[in-house]
């Protein structure tokens, strides 16, 4: 199942309207002969990928996929299909689609003879599936707030200077996150202070195949040449202070990325509108200084919210720390320890 998850990862970000599906297939002899991930809107699903590559070897094999398979026609045919014209004999799938359109798959499979096993696991939930599945459930998409900090919580120093806060690895991982996103979204005082590119770039420098929308929320004029309206990737203005409005504009989208600034997601966080915080912590001490969060509405302790710790990462120097809201934990109650 990792190995699909995988496979869901590397197509993460292209798929969209599609969930990012990832697929591989063991021959009778338990041995991987094929993988794939969902292809862009209208192109073959991750079983269908992964089949092609399989070939012949799959007859009286296994298939484990990241999501049940498909059990109705859209742009391409259902995957229970190809999976038993295949002759694939067992399916493992981690997560049963809560889509009452293409849903049924299970069911299907076993009534042709298939053994449909669900086989939940935290690697696909807690991965490329993450944002779909929340959306999903809620309508809405999912949004992750990311900040760089110093120890004692500041983005940057007291004249505002900010670069860098945290070293290349932990900069170098933004940019490969930011290539697999819907959308990356700032207030205008982060764009008017800083003059963001906001665009996913490889190690060398280059723009990476896959450009996030870059989303600006505020009333504020910006300059002609700020960097977030050259022609690198599509940019949205949002002419709101309202973080509900700001999502309703992203209507289609799953995977958001808040990057700030602190009076933007302390609105969200206010809001009960932030799904997860991943934190890059940098061992340096400012003193003084911009402070990572603004206004969230915790007015005293008992208000604070409470997060669960999913992951924790060294990189270089510095430390990631990846925490979604407990169940009923202040305003951002009603999100599960598991999401």
């Amino acid at each position: 199942m990792e190995l699909a998850a995988a496979q869901g990862e590397r197509v993460r970000g292209t798929t969209a309207p599609n969930p990012p599906v990832g697929c591989v297939i063991l021959n009778a002899g338990g041995i991987v002969v094929g993988a794939g991930g969902t292809a862009p809107a209208g192109g073959p699903h991750a079983e269908v990928q992964a089949l092609r590559q399989a070939g012949a070897a799959a007859r009286g094999g296994t298939a484990v996929v990241t999501l049940e398979p498909c059990n109705h026609h859209g742009r391409t045919p259902p995957c229970t299909a190809a999976l038993v014209e295949a002759g694939i004999a067992a399916v493992h799938y981690a997560v049963a689609d809560p889509n009452p359109a293409a849903a049924g798959g299970a069911a299907h499979l076993a009534g042709h003879g298939v053994t449909a096993v669900h086989a939940p696991h935290q690697v696909v939930t807690r991965g490329a599936l993450r944002a779909w599945l929340h959306r999903q459930r809620t309508g809405r998409p999912h949004v992750t707030y990311k900040l760089a900090a110093t120890l004692d919580g500041r983005t940057a120093a007291a004249d505002g200077t900010s670069r860098w806060v945290t070293g290349e690895q932990a900069r170098a991982q933004v940019h490969a996150e930011r290539a697999h996103l819907d959308a990356i979204v700032v207030g205008t005082g982060t764009v008017l202070a800083d003059d963001p590119w906001l665009t996913a770039r490889r190690p060398d420098g280059s723009l990476a195949a896959h450009q996030p929308l870059r989303v600006v929320v505020g009333t504020r004029e910006l300059p002609r040449d700020a960097k977030v309206l050259d022609d690198s990737a599509e940019t949205l203005l949002v002419r709101t202070h309202d973080p509900r409005e700001v999502l309703a504009a992203l209507d289609g989208l799953d995977d958001v990325l808040l990057e700030g600034g602190a009076t933007l997601a302390g609105a969200f966080v206010a809001a009960g509108l932030v799904d997860r915080v991943v934190a890059y912590i940098a061992p340096t001490l400012l003193g003084s200084g911009v402070a990572a969060l603004g206004d969230a509405g915790v007015r005293t302790m008992t208000d604070a919210l409470q997060m669960v710790t999913e992951d924790v990462q060294l990189l270089g120097n510095d430390v990631r720390v990846s925490a979604v809201p407990r169940v009923s934990a202040g305003p951002m109650g009603g999100r599960g320890e598991a999401d």
